[in-house]
């Protein structure tokens, strides 16, 4: 049986999120190796990695709730709109702290967002980014996104310390790129550290090199993404018959719950409805796994 969990990775600067599975990869000798929510080469911090089996549970984190520390320069914007990009607009002003707090409140709650075009968002099958090597530029449709919490919590030197909350699909960059015009210049990303995914946070996270020198003690179980759910245990009979795709009746009410044998193994996350269990995803181990 292969290794299966859940690897909580402190992502290192100018590395993809491809490249830390990849590196994974090597280190764990497993293929079966994902994760949810992509950062940016230069961003920083929690990535959530799942491997073997756990790899089932990467659709359930997709949606969950990022936290982030971003830096936002003032002044000129970019085309990738972080600092990466080369610059497309200047001002020669530089924005104030009130100029920043006067605009948070426009850009916190549900908020309409216009991907930039370096990103991986496809249009008529092609990736944005793709267009945008080519010096392309296509139009993009706005999208509904919430950002639950914006606070303004420091400088760094010239450069704006933001505290953000935000949901999936939400491009920080693009966040620094609106909140400049709004205040009446221009501004980009200029660093980016994701602290928290979920229930998950970045005091929890490894460097590659940690985990490359002990893979095994950074491996948490694949439950801990459920750990909200309730829980219902199987005696022996009844986990068998799970396994073997059954409906298993129960006097639990209907929800949603985390299933275990009597044993202690993590089944299943599945849905109670009329009395009536039924698997939504399993992660026990198969034979032909």
């Amino acid at each position: 049986m292969g290794r299966s969990g859940i690897i909580l990775v402190d992502k290192p600067t100018d590395w993809t999120s491809h490249d830390v599975v990849a590196k994974l990869r090597g280190i764990l000798k497993e293929r079966r190796i994902g994760h949810s929510g992509t950062l940016d080469p230069m961003a920083t911090g929690l990535l959530v990695v799942f491997v073997g089996r756990a790899t089932r549970a990467v659709q359930f984190a997709e949606n969950d709730t990022k936290r982030y520390i971003a830096t936002m320069r003032t002044g000129f914007s970019t085309d990738t709109q972080d600092i990466t990009g080369s610059v497309v607009s200047e001002s020669g002003r530089v924005a104030d702290e009130n100029s920043v707090l006067s605009v948070l409140p426009e850009f916190t709650g549900d908020i309409m967002q216009i991907p930039p075009m370096y990103s991986a968002v496809k249009k008529n099958g092609k990736k944005l980014y793709e267009l945008a090597r080519r010096g392309e530029t296509a139009e993009r449709s706005p999208r509904r996104i919430n950002i639950s919490a914006l606070e303004l919590i420091g400088r760094d030197g010239d450069d704006f310390v933001l505290d953000v909350s935000c949901s999936k699909g939400t491009y920080i960059r693009t966040l620094c790129h609106d909140m400049g015009l709004k205040m009446g210049t221009f501004a980009c990303l200029s660093a980016l550290r994701r602290v928290r995914a979920g229930a998950f946070s970045i005091d929890d996270a490894h460097s590659l090199d940690e985990i490359a020198a002990a893979p095994d003690s950074y491996i948490i179980p694949v439950d801990s993404l459920f750990a909200a759910y309730p829980k219902l245990c199987l005696n022996e009979r009844l986990t068998e018959k799970l396994k073997h795709g059954n409906v298993i009746g129960t006097a639990a009410g209907d929800g949603i719950y985390t299933v275990y044998s009597d044993s202690g193994e993590f089944l299943a996350l599945a849905a109670v409805s009329g009395g009536e269990l039924k698997i939504v995803k399993s992660f026990f181990e198969v034979n032909n796994e």
